[in-house]
């Protein structure tokens, strides 16, 4: 699947039209279901296969933020060859009580993958907390950058987003119209 078919599928399966609150707390009248393009074994494939050409050389390990981003790191290691950990929003109380799960991160070079990015902040505190764990984080990946100030914050932060699509990019693709009751 070449790139402009993997936008038109990603339109196709995950574009809604609706009223939405984002995690920003910003609503939105059109909202991409990324559950719906990361459950589609297919789609999840050819995205894993656009993404590695996104992998900046110098990076260790993947490290996929809960939710989204597991899915996606996931089949990213698998086609890569590198290996993954999974970044929880805040560590549990029990268990290895580890904010990364997977492995040691300690002097990694973390490429921190998610799946869509608005405002960016999931990302920069995820990287924040991974820093502060002793892991190196100067890249992001996404799926869909919503070009809604994500980039800068994360730039301010020393954090370079690579992304597959933007909001613009997709929005120009045609939809099948579905609308979401929300």
């Amino acid at each position: 699947m070449n790139r402009a078919e993997l936008g038109a599928a990603i339109v196709s399966v995950s574009a809604l039209t609706g009223h939405f609150v984002l995690r920003s707390g910003v609503t939105a009248t059109e909202y991409f279901d990324k559950y719906r393009f990361e459950a589609d074994p297919k789609l999840l494939a050819a995205i894993a296969e656009h993404l590695e050409a996104l992998i900046p050389s110098s990076t260790d390990a993947l490290a996929g933020l809960e939710l989204g981003g597991v899915p996606l790191a996931s089949a990213l290691s698998l086609r890569s060859g590198l290996p993954a950990v999974f970044v929880r929003k805040q560590a549990k109380d029990y268990g290895t009580r580890q904010l990364a799960e997977g492995g040691d991160i300690t002097g990694k070079r973390l490429l921190i993958v998610e799946d869509v990015v608005t405002s960016g902040g999931q990302v920069v505190a995820s990287s924040l907390d991974l820093r502060k764990l002793g892991a190196v984080v100067t890249d992001a990946i996404c799926v869909i950058d919503r070009e809604a100030g994500g980039a800068a914050a994360l730039s301010s932060e020393g954090i370079t987003l690579h992304s597959l699509f933007t909001k613009g990019e997709l929005s120009s693709k045609p939809t099948s119209g579905r609308v979401a009751q929300r």
